[in-house]
């Protein structure tokens, strides 16, 4: 990711569309696909986000970045990120689509650069209770602007229950999710999927409201939300309990409260329980 002061453009590199999808910064050799090479077109290729279902984000230059996916990963599914960045762009500042494509190896997203950092971003992570508030208002500046009404998707938890039951009866197991669900038998989670809370208040969600995905201005001021590849109306709880989640994992613990804080809103137990188990199980 871009870090010094002279060079902060941040694009859709942080998560995947896949939250399910383990991913990270890359360590090693990335190899460039040829569409990549071509739509550079002679500029740097830099290879800033990988994950283990094939797909890897590349930064073109200073003002752009690309996203490539193998073909047939339906997790991977860039035109479905491309139709969710043109409609959520509409409202709320999301990276502009520039170019979308398909050939026989893979297909591409390209989007055009935000000059904001991840909220992971180094200075970030050293100064994670400022992050973290940029999450929540982030969050919450995005649940407001986009309207629930006109939204053409989906998040809805009838059809995430559904596909986690099916995960379950395929043999997935608590004991391979996040620790906190490690005490879990596969009958206590399906038991505990198939209660759902009653719903707090239905919003277009980000879907995947991980820090990486908020960026944010030097000055500590929410910019943009990066990665609606999942976006889609479901109660606002599906997101914020990501979202205060996520803080443990970048930030370390003590910081969840600084994004419900920001976005306004008192902790609620039962649904954040409930949101991150369905997120564990799907």
């Amino acid at each position: 990711m871009p870090h010094d002061a002279d060079d902060r453009a941040a694009g859709p590199h942080a998560p995947d569309p896949s939250p399910t999808v383990p991913r990270g910064v890359p360590t090693g050799t990335v190899p460039v696909p040829a569409s990549v090479a071509a739509l550079a077109g002679g500029q740097d290729v830099e290879p800033v986000w990988v994950n283990e279902a094939g797909g890897r984000t590349f930064r073109l230059g200073r003002e752009r970045f690309v996203k490539w996916a193998p073909r047939h990963v339906p997790e991977l599914d860039l035109p479905a990120e491309a139709l969710r960045l043109t409609w959520a762009g509409r409202f709320t500042p999301v990276p502009e689509v520039l170019d979308l494509g398909v050939d026989d190896e893979g297909s591409w997203l390209v989007t055009a650069a935000i000059p904001a950092r991840s909220a992971v971003d180094p200075m970030w992570l050293a100064r994670p209770a400022e992050a973290a508030a940029a999450v929540g208002a982030g969050l919450r500046a995005l649940h407001d602007a986009l309207p629930a009404g006109e939204c053409p998707f989906a998040w809805q938890v009838e059809a995430r229950v559904e596909r986690a039951l099916e995960h379950l009866h395929a043999g997935d197991s608590p004991t391979g999710w996040d620790p906190v669900h490690h005490h879990l038998s596969a009958a206590d989670a399906r038991a505990r999927l198939l209660d759902a809370p009653p719903v707090d208040r239905l919003v277009v969600c980000h879907a995947d409201a991980c820090a990486p995905n908020t960026l944010v201005h030097d000055d500590g001021r929410w910019a943009a939300h990066v990665d609606l590849g999942r976006l889609g109306v479901a109660d606002r709880w599906a997101d914020l309990a990501i979202a205060t989640w996520s803080t443990t994992w970048n930030y370390g613990p003590g910081y969840e409260r600084h994004v419900l804080d920001a976005y306004g809103i008192e902790p609620d137990d039962e649904r954040t329980a409930y949101y991150r188990l369905l997120w564990d199980a799907t």
